[in-house]
C-alpha cells in the first residue's frame, strides 16, 4: 500500500487489496443516506449507555440468565447500590433489561436481558476480546505519550 492511502473496510472482509486515497466508507457515510450530525448524536447517546463499565458487566452477567439485585451487586463487586440502581434503570429505559417484581414477602425482583439486550452480547464480547488482545499495545502507547508530553 502506498503512503497516504487507506484500504476500504470492505476490502478487509473480502481479502482484496484495492487502494483508495483518503476515504474509508462507513455506516455513517453520507452516501448511505444518514444525517451525520443527527445520527452520530443518536448513536452517541446509545454508546454512552452501553459503553460504561457497569453496563457492560451487567449485560455480560445477565447473558447467562435472570439475576436478582443483590446477586448482581455481589458478582460485580465495587459498585455502590445507587450506581447499580441507576445503571439498571438506564438499561431498562433503553429496552435492554426487564425488571420483574414478584409479590412475595420479602418482595423479589429479577433482572433479565430483553431480546434487544441479548443482541448486544456479541458486540460487547467482541469489543472485550479486542481490548484484551490490544491492551499491551495500548499501554505501550500510553507510556510513550506520557513520556513525550512531560515537558508540555
Amino acid at each position: 500500500m502506498l503512503p497516504g492511502t487507506i484500504q476500504r473496510e470492505s476490502d478487509y472482509a473480502t481479502g482484496t487489496t484495492a487502494e483508495h486515497k483518503g476515504h474509508v466508507p462507513s455506516m455513517f457515510d453520507r452516501r448511505n443516506g444518514l444525517d451525520l450530525p443527527g445520527d452520530c448524536r443518536g448513536a452517541g447517546t446509545v454508546l454512552a449507555r452501553i459503553g460504561d463499565k457497569w453496563s457492560v458487566l451487567i449485560v455480560m452477567l445477565l447473558a447467562d440468565g435472570p439475576m436478582r439485585f443483590n446477586e448482581l451487586k455481589r458478582k460485580i463487586g465495587g459498585i455502590s447500590q445507587r450506581m447499580l440502581t441507576l445503571t439498571l434503570r438506564g438499561l431498562e429505559r433503553d429496552g435492554l433489561v426487564t425488571r420483574t417484581v414478584y409479590a412475595t414477602i420479602p418482595p423479589r425482583v429479577d433482572y433479565a436481558l430483553t431480546s434487544l439486550g441479548h443482541s448486544l452480547r456479541t458486540p460487547v464480547e467482541t469489543l472485550g476480546l479486542w481490548a484484551i488482545a490490544h491492551l499491551p499495545a495500548i499501554e505501550q502507547a500510553r507510556q510513550a505519550f506520557d513520556l513525550s508530553s512531560k515537558g508540555r
